[in-house]
């Protein structure tokens, strides 16, 4: 295990982002478990260690552009493009209705390879439909990063799509890790 990944998973217990309990998920499914990502990336410690994390896995490709779907992988994409010095990309839920009417922004150029992040993953269905939005656009898309997966089928998800998945933490290693 890296620093940087030993480092996320003491932030992340030390700042209660995963709670453990009862709860009601927005799919209206029960948990055991919730997983707080808005109160981690909104802290720099955390956003810092995921962006070098990333960082540190695509170093060697050829990336051209990091790549968040509004709203909570903006951050993301933001630390982790000042880290690895690559442009970012903001990808809206939907286009805009006025302006321009863009879905997304920043500049993608027809070929670019495009890493795209996201916070946390139970199916992979958001980050698959952000994923479409940049192969709509000219975009290939070299990796998906997600800092927590539930481990509730994006991999498989992933998998048929062809596309690298690549969760910083699973559920099953932070619970590990506190035992």
């Amino acid at each position: 295990m890296t620093d940087y990944k030993t480092k996320l998973i003491e932030l992340l217990k030390a700042n209660d982002v995963i709670k453990f309990g009862k709860f009601t998920l927005s799919s209206g499914k029960e948990s055991d478990y919730y997983v707080d990502m808005k109160k981690a990336i909104t802290m720099p410690e955390i956003l810092e260690c995921v962006a070098h994390l990333i960082t540190e896995q695509i170093k060697d490709d050829k990336v051209d552009k990091i790549a968040g779907p509004a709203l909570g992988a903006v951050p993301i994409a933001t630390a982790t493009s000042l880290i690895s010095k690559k442009p970012m990309l903001m990808i809206r839920k939907q286009k805009k209705s006025y302006g321009t009417s863009k879905q997304i922004e920043g500049e993608l150029v027809e070929g670019d390879n495009v890493v795209i992040v996201e916070d946390v993953t139970t199916t992979g269905g958001s980050l698959l439909k952000a994923i479409d939005v940049i192969e709509d656009n000219g975009g290939h898309i070299t990796q998906a990063f997600v800092i927590v997966d539930r481990e509730e089928g994006a991999q498989s998800a992933f998998e048929e799509k062809n596309i690298k998945f690549n969760p910083l933490l699973t559920i099953s290693e932070f619970k590990s890790y506190l035992d």
